[in-house]
């Protein structure tokens, strides 16, 4: 039959057993010789054995209580190292860390985290993958341990660090009329072509659709994608519009024949965050980790920092 049993009083067998003597394991378990003595009386009633016999003022183990030193000494050692405090060193870490977020990160953030992590974790595995919104909610069940993403505000049992900020604009190819034509655009304008939708990573456009519908008119959106890379290539063949922010727009549009547009309609603040299940908030490793990726986060020349920096200049 198993037995309940206490931590506490094997800590106190094995100090009887290195000093034979109930004082003395007393003074070094910092206790009253009286409440070894009960101790004692229970490791007997707990193994069915004496454990000591008394000879003068010495204890003399038993066979058994012999037996069950060198045990008692890896057990304990095992329970001490079980509840210290844990040392993380980044260079011998051997496990796996898992960001998700949008193509865009992946194609030109991504890779200056990765040459990080390697150069001072080099044993650690990264696996990156696409977020999709629906996941928030889940996100303790899942086992992702960053995300970067859009949220007006952090949701309540989530952990997050503000990344930066910037707003909507509508992009188009450098051939689209518009493009040609006019440095604005109108809510008929922005009606009159089809629209390009990007379905992963945060809320970036559904904005949009609100307003209209408040306004009783409504946009058609030819496709939903989840990739940028998937949406602007297809945007520059095409004459649809694109609604994204506006730090992406400006990264985009140096490798790519777009250019982009003010929106005609009150516009929301886009805030990106880093965010976390609070089950990894005290974690070592984790909070090393944390630091790594909100400096590259914060410090790419693709953040949406570069875009606030530009608009305060």
């Amino acid at each position: 039959m198993s037995k309940n049993i206490n931590l506490g009083l094997l800590q106190t067998l094995l100090i009887l057993l290195q000093e034979n003597h109930v004082s003395k394991a007393a003074a070094r378990l910092n206790l009253t010789q009286s409440a070894v003595s009960r101790q004692l009386s229970q490791l007997r009633e707990l193994f069915q054995d004496p454990l000591f016999v008394r000879q003068g003022n010495l204890l003399l183990a038993t066979p058994r209580a012999k037996q069950l030193e060198p045990e008692l000494k890896v057990l304990i050692q095992q329970v001490n190292t079980l509840v210290s405090p844990v040392h993380f060193d980044p260079a011998h870490w051997q496990g796996s860390l898992t960001l998700a977020s949008s193509d865009y990160v992946g194609q030109f953030i991504f890779p200056d985290i990765f040459e990080a992590f390697a150069q001072q974790a080099p044993g650690l595995t990264l696996n990156y993958q696409l977020w999709q919104p629906d996941q928030l909610s889940v996100l303790g069940e899942l086992d992702i341990e960053f995300v970067t993403t859009m949220l007006d505000q952090l949701p309540d049992g989530i952990y997050g660090e503000l990344i930066g900020q910037d707003g909507p604009v509508c992009v188009m190819a450098k051939t689209h009329p518009f493009a040609q034509q006019r440095p604005d655009i109108s809510l008929s304008d922005l009606l009159s072509y089809p629209h390009i939708s990007i379905t992963a990573g945060g809320e970036k456009d559904s904005f949009v659709d609100t307003y209209l519908t408040s306004i009783q008119k409504q946009r058609h959106i030819q496709l939903k994608v989840p990739l940028f890379s998937t949406a602007i290539n297809i945007l520059c063949r095409s004459d649809a519009l694109l609604v994204i922010p506006e730090h992406i727009a400006l990264h985009i549009s140096k490798h790519f024949p777009i250019c982009y547009r003010s929106l005609p309609i009150p516009m929301p603040i886009h805030k990106y965050w880093l965010i976390w299940h609070p089950k990894y908030d005290i974690d070592q490793a984790h909070i090393w980790a944390r630091g790594m990726l909100i400096t590259q986060l914060k410090g790419s020349i693709y953040s949406p920092l570069q875009v606030m920096s530009n608009n305060h200049d």
